[in-house]
C-alpha cells in the first residue's frame, strides 16, 4: 500500500489540482502565475521523481502516487481528508452460545471488552478474506469459515458533541469450541455483556447478529 504525506508546497498543490482536473497538460499550463520558471521546473521534478506525476507523449499526468493522493484529498484545498477506520470485526460463539471477548490493549478505550477485530487491508481480495486474516492473526485459527453477517456504522462523539472517532465494521460470525481462552480472551454469556466494561457497540452488535438475517446494515452512535 503506498503511503500518503500530504503535499505542502503551494506550487506542487498548483500542479496536482490542475492534473486532477485534467488527464493531460502541458509544461506551460501547470506553471503556476507569476512564478519563476527554475523554481517551478524545480518543483515538477520533484513531483515526478515520486512518481506523483508522471510524464507521456501527451503531456504530463498524475503517477501512481498522484491517483491515490487526490483520491483522498479534497477538491478544494488538496488537503488530507480524515476518513473512517474500517474494521472487520468477529462475532464468535462457542458451543454453549457464548460470546467471545477480547480486551483491548491500547488507546481508545483501552482495558474495555471488544469483539476480535483488526483494520482491512488494501490488498484483502474480499471482507471475508479479511475475517479469515483476522481470525489467524487474533485466535490462530487457520481456514476458519466464516459469514460476513452485516455491517455497522459506530459514530463515537465527544463530551461537547463532536465527533471523536467514525468506524465502519464489517461484522463477520462463526461458531468454534476449540479457542484457547486467556486473561486477555474470554467467552462471556450474551445475557451478561453488560457486567462487563465494554467497548462502544459491542453490546449492540451482538444483539444484532443475533438475529441472523441474511444480511443487515446498523448505524450506532456514541
Amino acid at each position: 500500500m503506498i503511503e500518503i504525506t500530504e503535499v505542502k508546497h503551494h506550487i506542487q498543490k498548483h500542479i496536482l489540482s490542475i492534473l486532477m482536473h485534467a488527464k493531460y497538460a502541458r509544461f506551460r499550463d501547470l506553471r503556476p502565475p507569476r512564478v519563476d520558471t527554475n523554481l517551478y521546473s524545480y518543483h515538477l521534478k520533484l513531483l515526478q521523481k515520486s512518481d506523483m506525476i508522471a510524464k507521456a507523449d501527451e503531456g504530463y499526468t498524475l503517477g501512481p502516487r498522484g491517483l491515490e493522493y487526490v483520491d483522498r484529498v479534497s477538491a478544494g484545498k488538496l488537503t488530507v481528508r480524515r476518513q473512517p477506520k474500517i474494521i472487520t470485526m468477529l462475532v464468535v460463539q462457542n458451543s454453549d452460545g457464548d460470546i467471545l471477548l477480547a480486551r483491548r490493549i491500547k488507546q481508545p478505550h483501552i482495558d474495555t471488552w471488544t469483539l476480535p477485530h483488526g483494520k482491512i487491508h488494501i490488498d484483502d481480495p474480499s471482507v471475508v478474506a479479511a475475517g479469515q486474516r483476522e481470525a489467524l492473526e487474533k485466535l490462530s485459527l487457520t481456514d476458519q469459515t466464516v459469514i460476513h453477517a452485516g455491517d455497522c456504522y459506530i459514530r463515537i462523539t465527544d463530551e461537547s458533541g463532536d465527533i471523536a472517532s467514525s468506524t465502519l465494521v464489517h461484522v463477520c460470525r462463526f461458531e468454534r469450541d476449540d479457542i484457547t481462552t486467556h486473561d486477555g480472551l474470554i467467552w462471556a454469556r450474551p445475557h451478561k455483556l453488560s457486567q462487563y466494561e465494554l467497548a462502544p457497540a459491542v453490546e449492540q452488535i451482538v444483539a444484532r447478529t443475533f438475529f441472523r438475517d441474511p444480511f443487515f446494515f446498523e448505524e450506532f452512535i456514541t
